[in-house]
C-alpha cells in the first residue's frame, strides 16, 4: 500500500511523529501530503531550540497552537542575556542580529494564536515586559506562562500578569534577575490561587548602570 492510500486520520497520526524538517520534506512530495502538512490539527505544539528556527517556513501557526516553547541553550545566544553595559563590540553585533527575532514572532503568535494555554520561554534575552503583556492580552485562556533567564522581563510582567492574566494558574520568573521580592510579594497577594515560582530571581543581583558597576567593583576591591 501506498502512503497516499491511508485516510486522513492516518496520515495526521504519522505526520505528529515527525519533526518540522521531516514534515516539510514529506509534504513536498504530493498534494494530499501537502494538504496534511496544512491542517491546524497538526499544529497544537510547537518547540523551538534556535533563533533560525523561527524563520523557517517549516510549521504553521494558528487557532489550534495551544503549547508553544522557545529555548535558547546555544552558548553564543547566551551572549543575549548578558547586561547591554557588559557587552563588547562583537557581543553587541552578534546580539544585534537578532533583536527583534523573539519578540516579532510573538506578536504573530499574538495575532493568529487565541487559544494559547502554555508558553514557556528560556533563555530569550530580548524579550520585553511590553511583548509578554501584549501576549496576555491576546491570549486570554493562557494558563501557564514559565519564563527562565529572560534578563528584561521586570516586575511590569508581573504587574500584567495579575491584571490580564484571568485564567492564568502557573507563573515561573526563574532566574529573572530584575524581578523583585516586591513585585512577587504583590502577585502572591493579588492572585493567590496562582502557583508562583522565581528561583533564583529576586535574590539576584539585578542588572546594573554603568555607574553601579563600579561601585560593585570597588566594594570587592575592599574585601
Amino acid at each position: 500500500m501506498h502512503i497516499t492510500q491511508l485516510n486522513r486520520e492516518c496520515l495526521l497520526h504519522l505526520f505528529s511523529f515527525l519533526d518540522k524538517n521531516s514534515r516539510k520534506n514529506l509534504a513536498k512530495t504530493c498534494h494530499k501530503l501537502l494538504e496534511v502538512f496544512q491542517d491546524p490539527l497538526l499544529w497544537s505544539l510547537l518547540n523551538f531550540h534556535s533563533p533560525v528556527e523561527l524563520k523557517k517556513d517549516n510549521f504553521l501557526l494558528g487557532p489550534a497552537l495551544k503549547y508553544l516553547s522557545i529555548c535558547w541553550y546555544s552558548e553564543r545566544v547566551k551572549v543575549c542575556n548578558i547586561e547591554d553595559w557588559m557587552k563588547n563590540s562583537f557581543q553587541k553585533d552578534f546580539c544585534s542580529r537578532h533583536e527583534t527575532t523573539v519578540s516579532d514572532f510573538l506578536l504573530d503568535v499574538c495575532n493568529r494564536c487565541p487559544n494559547l494555554l502554555s508558553l514557556t520561554l528560556s533563555g530569550c534575552g530580548h524579550v520585553t515586559d511590553d511583548c509578554i503583556l501584549q501576549l496576555l492580552k491576546n491570549c486570554p485562556k493562557l494558563k501557564s506562562l514559565k519564563l527562565e533567564n529572560c534578563v528584561r522581563i521586570t516586575d511590569r510582567t508581573l504587574e500584567a500578569a495579575a491584571l490580564h492574566g484571568a485564567a492564568l494558574q502557573t507563573l515561573h520568573v526563574d532566574f529573572c534577575r530584575n524581578v523583585t521580592r516586591a513585585g512577587l510579594d504583590r502577585v502572591r497577594e493579588r492572585c493567590p490561587s496562582v502557583t508562583l515560582r522565581a528561583d533564583r530571581s529576586a535574590n539576584m543581583i539585578p542588572d546594573s548602570r554603568p555607574e553601579k558597576k563600579l561601585m560593585l567593583e570597588k566594594a570587592e576591591r575592599k574585601l
